[in-house]
């Protein structure tokens, strides 16, 4: 995992995903996001290539990465949350740049066994939670 990683000087992260998320690392291909619920431990990556929507517009080597990637960050998230589930999805429909959420779902949070995304009112967190969960997933990220 790098910190360093420098991605295309013409990548910018969507205006919705930067509005409702908190950078936490960069991986190879990926960065990874907090985004901005305390209801649930839920990450987002997005692939650092420009002008991307779908998951077959990435090379080849990309798609295997962006696979790696994926199961790195939610077996991390396992281990971090003990989740009995960890969910992923990719929709674009609202923000049509390539994001894949991931998130710890128990069958104890108030929506399970439902999906989560665009349900219920989101509860921001606050500076000093949003602080150390983001220092706790960079831990947890950089040991996976």
């Amino acid at each position: 995992m790098q910190q360093a990683v420098q991605f295309p000087d013409d990548f910018r992260l969507h205006p919705s995903l930067k509005a409702s998320t908190f950078p936490v690392v960069h991986l190879d291909l990926c960065k990874v996001l907090l985004q901005n619920d305390e209801r649930f431990s839920w990450l987002v990556l997005v692939p650092c290539v420009s002008d991307i929507k779908e998951i077959y517009q990435l090379s080849s080597d990309q798609q295997h990465l962006l696979v790696d990637e994926i199961s790195r960050v939610s077996q991390a998230l396992q281990v971090y949350t003990k989740a009995d589930k960890i969910n992923i999805a990719a929709f674009g429909n609202m923000t049509p740049q390539l994001h894949i959420h991931i998130v710890a779902r128990f069958e104890t949070d108030p929506f399970w066994p439902n999906p989560v995304i665009g349900i219920g009112c989101k509860i921001p967190y606050t500076e000093i939670e949003r602080d150390a969960v983001i220092r706790d997933l960079q831990e947890v990220l950089l040991r996976a």
